[in-house]
């Protein structure tokens, strides 16, 4: 059987040029403010562009390798599509899975909200559906968030960061597992998508042998309105650790799986800044990217979502 897999993500502008246009997509079609586009023009610029795309179509090309080294009775083409930007999920589905005989996508975070995340699912479903052969099946995996290559993966890049200090040191050194912030109201309606957030944190830390006290939960990246967004950020836990005498600190990321605006601005410029202003040592857990334990994480969620009714 051939099998199409699409890795499906948000997308980046190409160009500072292009940067109105995306925001206008991610906004639903509503035009951006002239101040909202500068500030993310000032970012985009100040990190070189997002390297997203690439290493989102990296990942599919791995994970084709790693899928059809295991000679499974399937003959599997991996490719990347965006949600805001091109190469969007129709066009990939157009021009890439035409002969599919299944279509299999995956959402590019492991924690599965369908409040946030839906629309992936009706983009590839609507995508597949204009195709002239239609696939037998056409399923997107949702949750899965503890799955084990991936907890491993995880696991492997905390402890990498841990071991960038002394030995004597690192059962003290503070671990911040981080994910987006997220408006209230939303989360007000789904909470099950924080909960399976934290316990992704919670395996991480036991699997890395964090102790309870040596770590925390918390949120990035709030956007840029005026209603109650998640908290606490990391911008607020910097103050504290400072009085409690904390000199280095690490962040971890527990939902981004590729290096993107949120990594490189957000984290590696903003909570630098501001763990430094507090006369804190900063270290960032390197993006899972092409990891070999993450890509066998991602051929383990196509099987299972293949196999399932």
């Amino acid at each position: 059987m051939k099998v199409f897999v699409i890795l499906m993500t948000y997308g980046s502008p190409k160009t500072l040029a292009d940067v109105p246009q995306y925001l206008k997509n991610v906004y639903g079609g509503r035009e951006p403010g002239t101040e909202n586009i500068q500030e993310f023009q000032r970012r985009y610029k100040i990190i070189g562009g997002s390297p997203l795309i690439k290493i989102t179509q990296a990942q599919a090309a791995t994970l084709q390798e790693e899928l059809n080294k295991q000679k499974t009775e399937h003959n599997y083409t991996v490719g990347a599509g965006m949600r805001f930007s091109h190469p969007f999920i129709e066009e990939i589905i157009k021009e890439q899975a035409e002969d599919a005989d299944a279509i299999i996508g995956i959402i590019m975070s492991p924690q599965y909200s369908p409040i946030i995340m839906n629309g992936y699912l009706h983009e590839l479903d609507a995508a597949a559906s204009k195709l002239i052969r239609k696939p037998l099946i056409c399923r997107t995996a949702t949750d899965w968030h503890l799955q084990p290559f991936f907890i491993q993966a995880m696991a492997e890049k905390v402890q990498e960061t841990l071991n960038i200090f002394p030995e004597e040191i690192r059962k003290q050194i503070p671990v911040l597992f981080s994910a987006h912030s997220m408006p209230k109201r939303i989360i007000d309606r789904e909470p099950d998508y924080i909960k399976d957030l934290k316990e992704t944190a919670v395996e991480i830390a036991k699997l890395v042998g964090l102790k309870q006290k040596q770590w925390m939960f918390c949120y990035q990246s709030a956007g840029h309105t005026p209603e109650e967004w998640l908290k606490p950020d990391f911008a607020d836990i910097m103050p504290v650790l400072k009085q409690k005498g904390v000199k280095q600190v690490i962040i971890a990321p527990v939902q981004f799986l590729a290096d993107h605006l949120e990594i490189l601005y957000d984290v590696n410029i903003g909570a630098r800044e501001q763990a430094e202003e507090n006369g804190i040592e900063f270290a960032r857990t390197e993006s899972l990217n092409t990891s070999p334990l993450f890509i066998k994480a991602l051929a383990e969620v196509v099987k299972e979502t293949l196999k399932s009714n």
